[in-house]
C-alpha cells in the first residue's frame, strides 16, 4: 500500500547539466507512468558553481528525447544549498565525488538523507560522468536502473 506522503527528491551531480537533470526527468517520467506524480516532488542541483544558470547540456537533451523522456527546456543549473537538507527527503548523488562535495555544503546527515543513486540497485558504484566519457546512453541506462530500483523500495 502506498501512503499519500509527498516524497521530495533532489538529484545532485557536479554541474547540474547532465546526470542530475537526466535523473530528475527520468524519475518524473517513471512516476507519471505509474500515476504517482502527485506523490513526488523532484528537482536537481549541482555541487559546483561552474554551470549555474546554464541549460541542460545538448547531448543530455538528445539522449532524453531519444528515449521519449520529456524535460523542461527552461531548466537551469542551480547549486545545492544547506536549506535543501530540510526541503528534501532524499538528496541523491550521481557519484562518490559529488557526495564528498555535498558533505561540504551539508556536513551532518542525522536523518540519513544523502545517498548514491546506484546504491538503490544494491551496487554503490558511480554513475559514469558523460561529460568525460561522451557516453550518454550508458549514463541514461544507469540512471534508469537506479530510479526504477528506488521506486521498488518501500517508501
Amino acid at each position: 500500500m502506498i501512503d499519500n506522503k509527498l516524497r521530495r527528491i533532489l538529484f545532485v551531480c557536479h554541474g547540474n547539466i547532465c546526470r542530475s537533470p537526466m535523473a530528475e526527468f527520468v524519475l518524473k517520467a517513471l512516476v507519471k507512468a505509474k500515476g504517482l506524480e502527485n506523490l513526488y516532488y523532484i528537482e536537481s542541483a549541482a555541487v559546483s558553481t561552474e554551470e549555474i544558470g546554464n541549460p541542460i547540456y545538448p547531448p543530455a537533451k538528445r539522449c532524453l528525447t531519444n528515449h521519449g523522456v520529456l524535460f523542461d527546456a527552461g531548466k537551469r543549473a542551480r547549486q545545492v544549498t544547506p536549506d535543501d537538507y530540510d526541503r528534501f527527503d532524499r538528496l541523491i548523488c550521481m557519484d562518490s565525488s559529488n557526495l564528498r562535495w555535498l558533505h561540504r555544503v551539508i556536513p551532518d546527515d542525522p536523518q540519513k538523507k544523502l545517498h548514491l543513486l546506484m546504491s538503490y540497485t544494491g551496487r554503490g558504484r558511480d554513475v559514469a560522468d558523460p561529460w568525460y566519457t561522451g557516453d550518454f546512453e550508458t549514463t541514461f541506462q544507469d540512471i534508469l536502473e537506479g530510479c526504477e530500483a528506488m521506486l521498488k523500495l518501500p517508501q
